[in-house]
């Protein structure tokens, strides 16, 4: 492993550590800007939409969005007009089992 990249990563993440702990959404905010950067030539020949949700369950606008249209789509097909609720509780509850090991991996065993 590059330890210099590695370095970089770290200093990556601590670089939007104040705005984060000041403003609402800020990492999903700079999470999405970063995702648009990353794949603009993607974007260029198909729909892109940045997905990010803050593990506290901040949900970038965009991935609201989404998350809604394809609920709609859902509805759609099936009828049911709760197809979006229910999308939206199972992506809610998969943030949660994710925060939940992440937590878990950081307890100390001995």
């Amino acid at each position: 492993m590059d330890c210099n990249n590695n370095n970089n990563k770290k200093k990556k993440n601590k670089s939007h550590i104040g705005s984060t702990a000041t403003k609402l959404g800020a990492a999903a905010q700079k999470t999405a800007q970063n995702k648009r950067d990353k794949y603009s030539k993607l974007a260029r020949a198909h729909i892109f939409y940045p997905f990010a949700i803050e593990t506290a369950g901040t949900w970038h606008e965009m991935a609201i969005e989404l998350t809604q249209e394809i609920g709609w789509r859902i509805t759609t097909i099936t009828e049911d007009t709760r197809e979006t609720t229910f999308l939206f509780q199972r992506l809610f509850m998969a943030l949660q089992r994710g925060n939940a090991v992440f937590f878990h991996n950081t307890m100390v065993t001995e």
